[in-house]
């Protein structure tokens, strides 16, 4: 149980409180936070009368009768009830996020794609900067998920957006961005994560623009740690390196607006102060971020490249043990020091399907055309590996120990295809020559018995 409070210079009434982003360690731990002494209720979850004149509300991320190790639910301690946070809705179109199922008949899924870094606009809000690049699965059965690229250079000014549909896992790749969420605020930069919970509302504001990077819009159960099986309970991403905003709360009323994506549409409404109100709150469905290089890689120490899972960071089930709805997967600077081994990832096809991000620097598969803010995506059972020159560098050169040095790449893997969304198939700047990177492999077949 963590308990931490805001200095009292950050509490000013009728204004923004929390302009520090303060955190406490773990990830599912049950936390307790408030930004004024006594605000949070001990011993039970709903006095007859909160101090301060608060209310008590529930915000539950699971069934209320979901197994204990699984449930999720934070009690909140705000100035107003949510209720207040909400009206009559309108519908509101932001055309280039999508949700699945979100087939375009004349846009071609099948095939290894990648794309240059999606280029920067103008006047991009957290909301109108999203670019919906693949979906799979199904928002309104709640499976499957969506990747998107942000494109951010103007913060939301009384504007704030939750997601009924999802959590986002957001993955900064240029620029820094703050979070401000209903239950504390997170600064968040590239080689960093942050985890965005359904139902959570926050604002985003530019720090350091402009802002770009990667999101993956989880439809199904939530990311959570992969088990480590005999690796242990150490390396890999360790529970105590995640951290989780303290309280923090503002008291404005101020025209603003409210944003909702609801079963794959989006809709807003007007509201009469902010509905960043929570003083205080105890639970365990909070936001949370990471720091990728507190990441431990595991690996071969001896000979043969293991299989990529071993590279995961977060992982969110399916209802197929071992499968995954998503996939997290991080691939970061590691020594290489396998004997008479091919290093890069080898060729293959798989269930899964793969899309990739580069944060920075080179991936050793794709030495060349695979730049940093650039994606790219192998459809499920669809064969991929290295190009030519990836293959012979690494099955000729002399093996010792290598550090791979000055990458940080990463992977959103699912279970279901990915389809295209016209955006990626038409105005994101797609590599029409990537196709092209194996069209050089030689066959090198030599039936001489005893030939290497």
């Amino acid at each position: 149980m963590t308990h931490h409070e805001l200095p009292a210079s950050m509490i000013r009434a009728k204004d923004t409180v929390g302009t520090t982003a303060g955190y406490m360690p773990g990830f599912g731990n049950d936390f307790e936070t408030e930004a004024l002494p006594g605000a949070l209720p001990q011993g039970m979850n709903s006095p007859q009368r909160c101090n301060y004149g608060l209310y008590g509300e529930q915000l539950t991320g699971t069934a209320f009768t979901a197994p204990s190790h699984q449930n999720e639910r934070t009690w909140c301690y705000r100035i107003r009830p949510s209720v207040k946070h909400s009206s009559r809705y309108s519908k509101i179109d932001l055309p280039y996020w999508k949700s699945a199922p979100c087939v375009d008949p004349d846009v071609i899924s099948l095939g290894q794609y990648r794309w240059d870094p999606v280029p920067h606009g103008e006047g991009l809000t957290w909301l109108t900067g999203m670019r919906t690049m693949t979906s799979a699965g199904d928002v309104n059965t709640q499976v499957g998920m969506a990747t998107h690229i942000y494109l951010v250079n103007e913060s939301m000014v009384d504007s704030y957006f939750f997601s009924a549909d999802s959590e986002l896992l957001v993955v900064p790749q240029e620029g820094k961005l703050r979070f401000c969420t209903e239950l504390g605020v997170i600064d968040i930069e590239p080689q960093e994560i942050a985890i965005l919970p359904r139902g959570l509302v926050y604002r985003v504001e530019v720090l350091e623009g402009p802002c770009r990077g990667f999101v993956c819009e989880n439809y199904g159960q939530k990311f959570d740690l992969p088990g480590r099986g005999p690796i242990g309970a150490n390396c890999m991403a360790n529970r105590r390196d995640f951290k989780t905003p303290v309280a923090a709360y503002e008291d404005r009323e101020v025209p603003s607006t409210m944003t909702i994506k609801w079963a794959g549409q989006f809709h807003s409404c007007k509201i009469d102060q902010s509905p960043l109100d929570v003083v205080a709150w105890h639970g365990n469905y909070c936001p949370v971020k990471y720091d990728l290089k507190t990441y431990c890689p595991v690996g071969s120490i001896l000979f043969d490249h293991p299989d990529p899972s071993i590279f995961t960071v977060l992982t969110a089930p399916s209802g197929v043990e071992g499968t995954a709805n998503i996939d997290f997967v991080l691939f970061r600077e590691r020594w290489m020091v396998m004997e008479d081994t091919f290093r890069p990832p080898w060729y293959h096809k798989n269930i899964m399907s793969e899309l990739m991000g580069n944060i920075y620097g080179q991936y050793d598969a794709k030495p060349q055309g695979f730049i940093p803010g650039g994606v790219s995506l192998h459809n499920m059972m669809l064969p991929h590996g290295p190009d030519r020159d990836a293959f012979d560098k690494a099955s000729y050169s002399e093996l010792g120990p290598e550090k791979l040095d000055n990458t940080m790449s990463f992977m959103f893997e699912t279970r279901f295809p990915q389809h295209l969304t016209a955006f990626a198939a038409t105005e994101a700047p797609l590599q029409d020559e990537y196709i092209d990177c194996w069209s050089t492999i030689e066959k090198k077949f030599d039936g001489t018995p005893g030939k290497k």
